[in-house]
């Protein structure tokens, strides 16, 4: 089950299609879903979660726990609206492309994959390159 959860004015339109393309991905990976909550915050929510449970003191636009159990993918993925839009600024790409990057980005951490080395992140940005294009397909 996905749950959306909103700490901010921002509001995902067509919850379902996410949920749908979101479990795909999860499938298409060889794991089943379990419960995942995304929580949309601001920038000021997120960096006191930042603090209170990482000890860092800076933005970011997304921070995952991670309550995977085997092969059955569950977590909370807290999303910074303000910081995605940020980055699609900076990047020059529309706000919802960034958007299901960082959804997808959270689903991967679960799925096992890392971002942390630049050989880890070269293959993180590919999955998620190859997972954003599921979401167009219908079937």
């Amino acid at each position: 089950m996905i749950n959306y959860n909103y700490e901010s004015e921002f509001t995902l339109f067509n919850e379902d299609v996410y949920s749908d393309w979101i479990e795909k991905v999860i499938v298409s990976e060889g794991k089943s879903l379990g419960e995942l909550s995304y929580i949309f915050c601001d920038d000021n929510y997120l960096l006191e979660i930042n603090q209170q449970y990482l000890d860092h003191d800076t933005l970011t636009d997304i921070i995952s726990f991670d309550y995977t159990e085997g092969d059955v993918i569950s977590g909370d993925v807290f999303i910074s609206v303000e910081r995605v839009q940020d980055n699609a600024n900076d990047l020059n790409i529309p706000f919802e492309e960034e958007l299901k990057r960082v959804l997808i980005h959270g689903v991967l951490h679960y799925c096992g994959y890392k971002d942390k080395s630049e050989s880890d992140e070269v293959l993180m940005r590919s999955k998620e390159d190859e997972k954003i294009k599921m979401f167009h397909v219908k079937h």
